[in-house]
C-alpha cells in the first residue's frame, strides 16, 4: 500500500462494482474520536495510463488534510477498485465517478482531476452541475480534440490487434521497465524526476488481475472523445493546469478550451518543462496553484462572474 499516514482505504457499489477509495481518517488529520464531516471535499480523481490508480495524487492530497476532508478513488479497473472483464467505454466512467461523487459527497465539491479523466469531469458537470462546487484539471484533454484522432495513431492500431494486445501489456506494459518508459515517454519531461516508489506504485496497480482491460481500452483509444464540443456547455468554474511537454496535448488546446469558455474557465496556468501529471513531477508546485485556485474559483461562484486569467510560469 502507498497510503500517507492518517488515510485509510473504504469502498463504495457502483453499478460496475466496487470502488476503493482512500480519504483522511486518523491522525494528524483527525483527533480524539472527531470526523471531518463539518469540513468541506477536495476530490482528487486520477488519470489512465499503465498503473494508474489514485497514488498519482498522494504527493499532494496530504497538503489539505487539515482543511479540507480528502476523497481519492480509484476509479472502476484501476488500482484496488474491481476490474470487470470487459471493454470499456466513456460512458462507464461518466456513470460510476457520478454514481461515486453521489455516495460519498454531501452536496457539490470541488474535483480536482488528471488528463483525460478530466475530460470526463467536465462532460458529468455538463450533465450533473449541482455535484460541483468548482473544477481544478490538470491537462483535461478528450484525446480527439479538434478533429484529432488518436485511434488512428500507429500505437493505437497495433494495440487493436488481438491477442497481440495482452502479449504487448504483459510483457511491454505490466513490467519495472515498462513502467518506467511509460512514465518517461508519456508522463514526465524530466526523467530524473521518476523515483523508485512511482514505478512501484504503477506496477501494483498494473498488475492486479485483470488490469489490462482498462489500460487497454485507454491505449487503445475507445475512451477518447472530442472535448472542445462539449467545453462550450460548461458552467462550473474552472482552472486549468497544463504541462507544456505533455505527449500528443500540446497547450495550446488548453489555451484553445480557454478561449471557447472563459465565462466557466476562469484560469490557464501553463507549466513549463512538465509534462501529463504536474502532480506526480512538480508535486509542491501543484499544490501551491491549487492553493491559490480554490478561493478564485469560490469567489467566481459567489459572485456569478469573474475575468478569466490566462498565465504561463517562467
Amino acid at each position: 500500500m502507498f497510503l500517507p499516514p492518517g488515510f485509510e482505504q473504504r469502498s463504495v457499489m457502483t453499478s460496475l462494482g466496487r470502488m476503493v477509495y482512500y480519504t483522511d481518517a486518523g491522525e494528524p488529520w483527525l483527533k480524539d474520536g472527531a470526523d471531518n464531516a463539518d469540513k468541506p471535499t477536495l476530490v482528487f480523481i486520477h488519470g489512465f495510463g499503465g498503473g494508474s490508480s489514485a497514488y498519482e495524487w498522494s504527493k499532494v492530497y496530504p497538503a489539505f488534510a487539515a482543511e479540507y476532508r480528502i476523497v481519492a478513488p480509484d476509479l472502476i479497473g484501476w488500482g484496488r477498485s474491481e476490474h470487470p472483464a470487459r471493454s470499456y467505454r466513456v460512458e462507464d466512467y461518466l456513470t460510476t465517478i457520478a454514481e461515486f461523487l453521489e455516495q460519498t459527497c454531501q452536496g457539490a465539491v470541488t474535483v480536482i482531476a488528471s488528463s483525460l479523466t478530466a475530460a470526463m469531469v467536465v462532460r458529468i458537470a455538463i450533465a450533473r452541475p449541482e455535484l460541483f462546487q468548482s473544477l481544478i484539471l490538470t491537462t483535461p484533454a478528450g484525446l480527439s480534440d479538434f478533429g484529432e484522432n488518436y485511434s488512428r495513431s500507429f500505437f493505437a492500431q497495433i494495440v487493436s490487434v488481438p491477442v497481440l494486445d495482452r502479449l504487448l501489456y504483459s510483457t511491454g506494459v505490466a513490467t519495472s521497465n515498462g513502467i518506467r518508459n511509460f512514465l518517461e515517454q508519456r508522463q514526465f519531461a524530466q526523467p530524473n524526476r521518476i523515483y523508485e516508489e512511482i514505478v512501484a506504485a504503477y506496477l501494483e496497480s498494473a498488475t492486479q488481475p485483470n488490469a489490462e482491460y482498462a489500460a487497454l481500452s485507454f491505449v487503445r483509444g475507445d475512451l477518447c472523445f472530442d472535448l472542445s464540443l462539449y467545453i462550450p456547455q460548461l458552467t462550473v468554474p474552472t482552472a486549468i493546469i497544463w504541462g507544456q511537454k505533455s505527449e500528443f496535448t500540446s497547450p495550446e488546446i488548453g489555451q484553445r478550451f480557454a478561449q471557447i469558455n472563459s465565462q466557466a474557465i476562469k484560469i490557464f496556468q501553463s507549466l513549463p518543462e512538465v509534462g501529463l501529471t504536474p502532480q506526480l513531477e512538480l508535486p509542491a508546485v501543484t499544490i501551491g496553484l491549487i492553493r491559490q485556485f480554490l478561493p478564485i474559483l469560490e469567489g467566481s461562484r459567489e459572485s456569478g462572474v469573474g475575468s478569466r486569467e490566462t498565465s504561463q510560469a517562467n
